[in-house]
């Protein structure tokens, strides 16, 4: 598939959602590594025992740990396009976090495809639109406008 065929296709999506992923349990073990692997230690994240007497009644995981799981549920919902050599992440617009995850939560992510262009002769750039849900819950956890860079192989 051609660059062109691609953006063809994609940007008769545009305003609609493409993509929802699988569910991911978010876990005690999974935010203690992610606060060693960060050096964010704080205790609301990794002591139990003290956070039980928070507004929150347990541990919350890291706002960045949530964000960090998008490119999980980007995966779920975006194979490579045929031509298509790599997707890069290129940053957000706009990322807001709504809603604490505690431990036991189950996160999925929610796409829609907001704009897409050519930048160059290989280059997509795709803005969508991140939900990341909250099993149960009406509240995200976050929401965000994510760009993505698909590049393609400039041999096709």
């Amino acid at each position: 598939m051609s660059i062109q065929t691609a953006l063809k296709l994609m940007s008769e999506q545009i305003g609609t959602e493409v993509g929802v992923s699988q569910w991911i349990e978010v876990d005690q073990p999974m935010i203690d590594q992610f606060a060693a692997t960060t050096y964010d230690d704080q205790w609301i994240h990794i002591d139990p025992e003290r956070a039980k007497n928070t507004p929150f009644q347990s541990t919350i995981a890291h706002g960045f740990l949530t964000l960090s799981l998008a490119s999980r549920f980007a995966y779920d919902c975006f194979p490579l396009l045929p031509g298509q050599s790599m997707g890069i992440n290129y940053g957000f617009n706009r990322l807001r976090f709504l809603a604490v995850v505690r431990p036991g939560d189950r996160l999925r992510g929610r796409f829609t495809l907001n704009d897409i262009r050519q930048r160059n002769e290989c280059e997509l750039l795709r803005t969508m639109a991140l939900t990341i849900e909250i099993d149960g819950s009406d509240t995200p956890a976050l929401v965000a406008e994510w760009l993505g860079l698909a590049v393609f192989d400039p041999s096709d």
